[in-house]
């Protein structure tokens, strides 16, 4: 009997090896494919280049999906097909702010309106300055103290958090929240310290929301710079500010998300791998999220090049309107529950192409230790954390509906110093790190199909 036990463990262990040594050989393959013959950055040239920065609802934007479709079918793409959604439409339009102490001249402030925020309908609107550094602040303030007033929420992003998106993650309600609450007091718009890591005069945008039954205010945000010496000058003085904007809601509109897949051998159970192909009106939409977006076609692209014969179907989703309104996300969601397909795995990739550090993983303990159990497969290419509990905003609903979930954590630390801004531009891109993210994802999928 201990003959035979001692037989069996042999065997399990060569044949553990065996598959171990099969999987890293594949690994290589990948590595070696993507890093030598991978389009994705000669493709994210094309995309922000060509094109450029991709609001939903935009002549831009529409000129993206024709190209993920193009770019999806030269991928090797069995089928490829556009999904209609309904999207909000957002311009922003000039606009300008202006601040003065005193009888003094008005100065011209950098300034970015927040995305879905309503403006000033193109009139000057002015009031004084109130300055608050945290909500708790802000609370203590009757609505006397804040009627016709313009509130400056100056809550900075923390640097205190080595994991960045934590720090985004404290500092965004301010962003979300900021016009919403000065109205509920009288106030007449509000300004917002930015979203940033970085120590420049380079404004965020980015979401924002109202609240039913109080009135829809303008909200702005101005670069770190500007935020410390409008503090400095408001310890001193009393200053006026003076906002001008022509943005706003302009309805909504039929527009698309882009999907392509390669079908499955064994059945069409389906793994999904995206990104979102719209972005804010500034920049590039480079890193946030042409990267994703080019990361994942590379995947498809992979597949087919090394002629790897997947069991599932691969489903490359590129959405729309993940930005002011995440409609691509839940519209992909209430079409796979209205046709009871079958998905096993989501992977988005939205945080940047920079170096792969990881994966974070939202699904079972189970499912979680199992890919955790593959971690000295991708140790060799840069990615070490299967720690994280998150996942990507457009795959939320894929989440709710109990499948397992997950997101590229490539390195966040420079991160926030660009995102939503003017500087997400191709050029902060690295092209060895963008294909290092895609080959990262690449095997993560074929993990996934293989052994699930």
């Amino acid at each position: 009997m201990k003959k035979l036990l001692a037989t069996a463990t042999l065997l399990l262990s060569l044949n553990l090896f065996s598959q171990t040594w099969e999987d890293s050989i594949q690994f290589n393959r990948i590595s070696t494919e993507i890093l030598n013959k991978g389009k994705a950055y000669n493709e994210l040239r094309d995309l922000t280049k060509n094109i450029g920065h991709r609001l939903s609802g935009s002549v831009a934007y529409e000129k993206s999906v024709k190209w993920a479709e193009q770019k999806l079918k030269e991928a090797g793409a069995d089928k490829v097909w556009l999904q209609e959604v309904m999207i909000p439409v957002w311009e922003r339009g000039k606009e300008s702010l202006h601040i003065k102490s005193g009888n003094g001249k008005w100065t011209k402030l950098k300034m970015l309106s927040l995305g879905n925020s309503e403006g000033t309908k193109g009139k000057d609107v002015s009031g004084e300055i109130i300055m608050v550094k945290s909500f708790a602040e802000y609370e203590k303030l009757s609505s006397d103290q804040v009627k016709d007033k313009i509130v400056f929420f100056n809550y900075p992003f923390s640097q205190s958090y080595i994991e960045t998106f934590k720090g985004y993650s404290d500092a965004s309600a301010y962003r979300s929240t900021a016009a919403m609450l000065t109205a509920e007091k009288g106030g007449k718009f509000a300004i917002v310290r930015s979203l940033s890591s970085a120590f420049d005069d380079v404004p965020h945008t980015g979401g924002m929301r109202y609240k039913d039954g109080t009135a829809k205010i303008p909200a702005v945000a101005i670069g770190n710079t500007t935020a410390d010496e409008l503090e400095s000058l408001l310890k001193s003085n009393k200053i006026t500010a003076k906002l001008n904007s022509n943005c706003g809601m302009k309805g909504e509109k039929l527009s698309h998300s882009v999907i392509g897949e390669i079908t499955g051998k064994k059945d069409q159970s389906v793994i999904v791998v995206g990104g979102h192909l719209d972005s804010w009106d500034v920049g590039e939409g480079a890193h946030d999220d042409g990267a994703g977006i080019v990361q994942s076609i590379e995947v498809l692209r992979t597949f087919k090049n090394l002629n790897i014969k997947n069991n599932h179907t691969i489903r490359v989703v590129c959405f729309a309107n993940e930005e002011n309104g995440v409609k691509g996300g839940q519209q992909y969601g209430k079409t796979v529950k209205e046709k009871a397909e079958k998905h096993l795995f989501a992977l988005e990739s939205d945080a940047g192409g920079f170096s792969p550090r990881g994966i974070a993983l939202e699904m079972d303990d189970a499912k979680r230790n199992q890919i955790k159990s593959w971690s000295p497969l991708f140790l060799p290419y840069g990615a070490y954390d299967f720690e994280g509990r998150y996942s990507g905003t457009d795959i939320y609903p894929l989440k709710d509906m109990g499948i397992p979930t997950a997101e590229l954590a490539p390195d966040s630390q420079r991160y926030f110093d660009i995102h939503h801004t003017e500087e997400d531009t191709f050029e902060k891109v690295n092209r060895r790190e963008l294909l290092l993210g895609a080959t990262v994802m690449t095997q993560m999928i074929y993990m996934i199909d293989k052994n699930w």
